[in-house]
């Protein structure tokens, strides 16, 4: 799922100091996080909906509305007001996958506003140490010798870890069988345990891990190699040119929500991204910062979900209840 380079976004970000609801916001204002509390898309509105609390003297109150892999918590974004006041965090895969997986959704991606992607976190093909492996090319050669052997985990049917392993299976044209879990512990704890061999995980989720050698880290799945890892080479690297799956976490309000409360929503939170305490602490949590415009972030819904339903379809992956 590919984002812009952190540095460009943020050094283009226009800075509008007109047409803005001066009265806005008046009171509190709800972010429906469409997940429970704990983890990284509970953490990263908590810490943006601080500081825009700090700045506009009103409430920024997270509201956690979990189930249906997201599908609960976005529904209520979908049919709130669209007064400005009801906001949601969406993460990649609500807007660019569930539509095209799910056969019975309350709601359509076209139903929200794309006001902002706020931040994108990379993700890492790690192995269990047990699987003979130190490369994406040993995994690759493995899996060519042992087709079917080879299972992944992820967090649920759907999800970003889900298609990162199907896309893998697809260009590198080997047959890894998927696990899902209702969550990423219990997922990460069976790799962790043997019981399953590889994921695609979160940045923030595998680095300890690695760290203390319980994970090995083969390669990562985004545009350019990450810091904390430098010299883990990416799968486009490693033989697999375009493959990009980066989870990314943006932020929608219901269709209809004025454009002026949209432009100071943006505007407001591409300034607190540049915060270095913000910029400290998302680092800490695996999250690079973004802050596009609606335009730029709408464009990104668009894009993704022509590539992923593509990619749906080649994998074949059947339509979930």
């Amino acid at each position: 799922m590919a984002v812009p380079a952190v540095a460009s976004v943020l050094a283009a970000l226009p800075r509008p100091a007109s047409a803005q609801p001066d009265d806005y916001p008046s009171r509190p204002v709800r972010v429906v996080v469409p997940f429970a509390a704990g983890g990284v898309a509970d953490a990263l509105p908590r810490l943006i909906g601080q500081k825009l609390s700090e700045r506009w003297g009103k409430p920024v109150v997270i509201d956690n509305k979990p189930g249906a892999a997201g599908n609960i918590g976005m529904e209520a974004v979908a049919r709130a007001a669209p007064d400005g006041y009801t906001l949601g965090l969406a993460p990649a895969g609500n807007l660019t996958v569930n539509p095209i997986l799910f056969r019975k959704l309350s709601f359509e991606t076209r139903d929200f506003v794309p006001v902002t992607m706020l931040a994108a976190s990379p993700n890492v093909l790690v192995v269990n140490p047990s699987v003979p492996a130190r490369s994406l090319k040993d995994l690759v050669a493995y899996a060519r010798t042992h087709p079917g052997e080879l299972n992944f985990a992820s967090p649920g049917n759907g999800s970003g870890a889900h298609l990162a392993g199907e896309l893998l299976n697809l260009e590198a044209g080997v047959k890894t069988v998927h696990v899902p879990y209702n969550g990423m512990a219990p997922a990460l704890n069976d790799v962790l345990a043997g019981q399953v061999q590889m994921m695609f995980g979160g940045i923030s989720t595998v680095l300890q891990h690695i760290r203390t050698g319980k994970l090995v880290p083969l390669a990562v799945a985004g545009p350019r190699r990450l810091p904390q890892l430098p010299n883990v080479p990416t799968v486009a690297e490693s033989g697999y040119p375009g493959f990009d799956v980066t989870s990314w976490y943006g932020l929608v309000a219901p269709k209809g929500t004025p454009e002026a409360v949209v432009r100071k929503w943006q505007a407001d939170v591409a300034t607190v991204l540049r915060d270095p305490d913000v910029r400290q602490k998302l680092d800490g949590l695996g999250l690079e910062p973004v802050g596009n415009t609606s335009q730029a972030f709408g464009d990104t819904i668009a894009t993704e979900t022509t590539k992923w339903r593509a990619i749906v379809h080649r994998a074949n992956i059947p339509p979930l209840q």
